[in-house]
């Protein structure tokens, strides 16, 4: 088996075209390298199960890039992705043959095999003595952990004196012209090319065998298996497209019974293929794939620029800071081109390729700055392109539900991050609020909910979308709940009210459902929710899942669904926590009485939000005064921390239910020299902590502040440096301005009664009321005639020199 030698009409074959995945200059050669030799077959690395899907990569709706998904029947979530772009050689050399009606097949390790070995992998990495008992099925050898895996292109580049690989690969492929103008050359320079790289693996594979890639062994046995059978029904006139790794393995003289060896007891698994959209940030090296490039929207460029590249490149950074608001000029254009000219030739480099051109764009597009070199990098060196599958390609029935959910929605998935807010009053909104509700129950995370960008109403929603490739994944594993999105929402909403063992999340269901208005599926988690809520016992547990139930209660009015059950539960679970929660309160310690205190304030808004929105169907005022007496208990016990006892006193506050003369006497209470400072430095926490307003309730109640002021000057020396940081914290939660404000306060002393703050008896203008000086005759003059001058039109007949009265 022979590396093709050259010339046109050369027939010596099979023909070895050894490539890099997803390397534009690779795919230029094949193209090239295909239209010279012109075979009767062409072999692609990937799965052989896709021979029967490679035909739908010609038709006029698949666009890439698109990725071929082989998963288990039994176990979709062990999947298998083979990606393609435009710039592929495997995709080039597919289209190539589609188009001139050539046959092509796959020759990679079937996917049956693969993802049984996946499995296997699996299971000895969870069970460290690697034995599965009662399996006669073997498994490859894997190389050991700490094994060298041997980048071929970093050991060619280091060997050419380059210290980036893929600043090697642009400058001996992605920028070599052709010899001359006409094709014959460029299909000679592409032969001689892939005859170069084959030696150089050759050598390579020499050197370090085979380089930690212990499984490649099976694999190229199985591509040698296919090539023979090709060159038994083509001849020799068959041209291979694999990485160029495994060109010297393909070229090996080996017996067919050897190869079978080799591949004899593979483990299997039942598996389905399909093509799938991908995006080109799944084809980023910084996305996990491990033939991973590094600038997916760059090569692109590479690859569909049909001259000028540098050129057509800046134009498109150009075209983006412009739509982001920055003033770029063609003048800007035009030197960072002369100056990624000069970078390159500076740097002995044949094209300024992205180093050169991101350093032009640094430093004249973008001024030195990298806040707009990020953007560049994000959009368009990585971007975010998604491919299209066309109809005919295989799917689950739930796919085909949710393909014409999006349509009839006009929801079209998109790869990149976007924000979207939905009106639950118009229709369409409202269903396409109930379609990201349903995913969300299947796993299928295509929206995420995410703050309001205006409004608080409960008819608003926004959502975050990014529909990334491994939701067709999920997509497939959803697909054993139903064929539709409602039906298999609905199941698998069923499945989990069954199967949750705490009361949160059965809550959080309950939520769920109502949103996704599911409701076959509601009656049965309020079953759940019901028996559960009857046999928890845990107080902590109950005030976790009163709010969300609270929620829910609410939401339900804004869908129209009747939530009398839930609101009946929600209130029998409000009296449970009111019961419980006093005593829960005793011996906790520091964490425990922060995590009571967020659980004490989550109750209290979700009482509140009960009270309101079912007061037709509970007794709303007496739940709320049920709730104040339970508020008043704690804040009067002695046992409980002083942080939840003022966080306590403060809501009581907030509600008028205390007074500022009963709050200023339990303040009194907490700050006597009888209580230890850190105790007392926490209620003061959880009386100002966290609460809004906390500062300004300081700055214009002056009882509560000659309080605290009369405290901190009282702690012993050795008890001040453990309360500071206490103090810190809860202040350090306050505005700039109200915290200079209250400086200023405490500097200037009492306004009525006591004795002003030490070192401030002196200052002059010391104010009476200790709010700021008095009015100033001198500085008040200098603006009156501007005053007199704005307000002149105002000014009734018969002012005087006075000004407005």
């Amino acid at each position: 088996m022979r590396q093709p030698k050259g010339g046109r009409a050369a027939a010596q074959g099979p023909w070895l075209f050894g490539v890099r995945h997803h390397g534009p200059g690779s795919a230029r050669s094949v193209r090239a390298a295909l239209d010279a030799v012109q075979p009767r077959a062409v072999l692609i690395e990937g799965p052989p199960e896709a021979d029967e899907l490679a035909h739908l990569a010609a038709d006029m709706d698949m666009r890439p890039p698109v990725a071929l998904l082989a998963h288990a029947t039994d176990d979709p979530g062990r999947s298998a992705f083979w990606p393609f772009a435009e710039f592929s050689p495997e995709w080039v050399a597919l289209r190539w043959a589609l188009d001139r009606g050539v046959p092509v097949h796959f020759i990679d390790l079937p996917a049956t095999h693969t993802l049984a070995l996946r499995a296997a992998d699996e299971a000895e990495d969870a069970h460290a003595e690697g034995e599965r008992d009662g399996e006669e099925e073997r498994s490859l050898p894997r190389p050991h952990p700490e094994a060298l895996r041997v980048d071929p292109l970093a050991v060619l580049a280091d060997t050419a004196g380059y210290d980036d690989p893929e600043r090697w690969w642009e400058d001996v492929v992605e920028h070599r012209g052709g010899t001359g103008p006409g094709e014959d050359d460029e299909g000679e320079a592409a032969l001689a090319s892939f005859r170069a790289l084959g030696e150089a693996m050759r050598a390579l594979r020499e050197e370090f065998g085979d380089g930690g890639h212990t499984r490649d062994l099976v694999r190229e046995a199985h591509m040698r298996v296919r090539l023979k059978a090709a060159r038994k029904e083509h001849g020799d006139s068959v041209a291979v497209v694999c990485g160029a790794w495994h060109v010297p393995a393909l070229a090996l003289r080996t017996t067919l019974t050897a190869d079978r060896a080799l591949l004899k007891g593979l483990p299997k698994v039942k598996t389905g293929l399909t093509w799938v959209p991908w995006t080109h940030r799944r084809l980023a090296r910084a996305g996990g794939y491990g033939a991973g490039i590094a600038s997916p929207g760059w090569y692109g460029h590479l690859f569909s620029a049909p001259d000028r590249p540098v050129e057509r490149w800046l134009t498109k950074v150009a075209g983006l800071l412009r739509e982001e608001g920055r003033q770029v000029s063609s003048a800007h254009v035009i030197e960072a081109v002369r100056l990624a000219g000069a970078l390159a030739t500076l740097r002995g480099r044949p094209l300024a390729g992205l180093t050169e051109t991101t350093d032009a764009i640094r430093s004249v597009l973008c001024e030195g700055s990298d806040v707009p070199l990020a953007l560049i990098e994000d959009r368009l060196t990585v971007g975010d392109v998604l491919g299209e599958v066309p109809a005919a390609a295989p799917a689950v029935p739930l796919q085909r539900d949710l393909e014409r959910l999006q349509r009839s929605l006009r929801f079209k998935p998109e790869a990149a991050d976007r924000e979207i807010d939905l009106d639950l009053r118009k229709e369409n909104d409202a269903a396409r609020s109930r379609l990201l509700h349903r995913l969300r129950l299947l796993r299928v995370d295509w929206g995420t909910p995410a703050a309001a960008r205006s409004g608080t109403g409960t008819f608003r929603e926004s959502w975050r979308l990014s529909w990334q490739p491994e939701l067709a994944v999920r997509v497939a594993e959803a697909g054993v709940w139903g064929t539709t999105v409602a039906s298999a929402a609905t199941a698998k909403a069923r499945s989990d009210a069954t199967s949750a063992t705490h009361l949160a999340d059965i809550t959080a269901l309950a939520e769920l459902c109502l949103r996704a208005e599911l409701s076959e599926a509601l009656p049965d988690v309020m079953r759940a929710l019901a028996d559960r809520a009857a046999l928890d016992t845990d107080v902590g547990h109950l005030a976790q899942a009163l709010p969300a139930l609270v929620r829910s209660v609410r939401y339900g009015d804004v869908r129209g669904t009747d939530t009398a059950a839930l609101a009946e539960v929600a209130a029998g679970l409000a009296e449970r926590v009111f019961v419980g929660l006093p005593p829960a309160c005793t011996g906790l310690d520091t964490d425990g009485a922060r995590e009571l205190r967020r659980q004490i304030e989550a109750v209290h808004t979700a009482v509140g939000l009960l009270a309101d929105t079912a007061a037709a169907q509970v007794d709303g005022p007496g739940l709320r005064e049920r709730w104040r007496a339970v508020l008043r208990n704690i804040a009067d016990r002695e046992s409980a921390p002083g942080l939840v006892r003022g966080r306590a006193v403060r809501l009581l506050l907030d509600e008028g239910t205390l007074d500022e003369d009963a709050v200023a006497r339990r303040m009194g209470l907490a700050l006597s020299p009888g209580t230890p400072p850190p105790d007392a430095a926490a209620w003061i926490e959880g009386f100002l902590g966290g609460a809004a307003g906390g500062g300004m309730l300081l700055v214009h109640d002056e009882r509560l502040r000659h309080l605290l002021d009369t405290w901190l000057a009282s702690v012993p020396a050795p008890a001040f440096t453990d309360v500071l940081p206490l103090l810190r914290r809860t202040f350090s939660a306050y505005e700039t301005g109200i915290r200079r404000t209250l400086g200023e306060l405490v500097r200037r002393g009492r306004a009525t009664g006591g004795d002003p703050a030490p070192g401030t008896e002196s200052l002059p203008g010391t104010p009476a009321d200790g709010f700021g000086p008095g009015l100033d005759p001198e500085r008040a003059e200098a603006v009156t005639e501007v005053l007199r001058h704005l307000l002149g039109e105002l000014v009734p007949v018969g002012v005087g020199d006075g000004g407005p009265g």
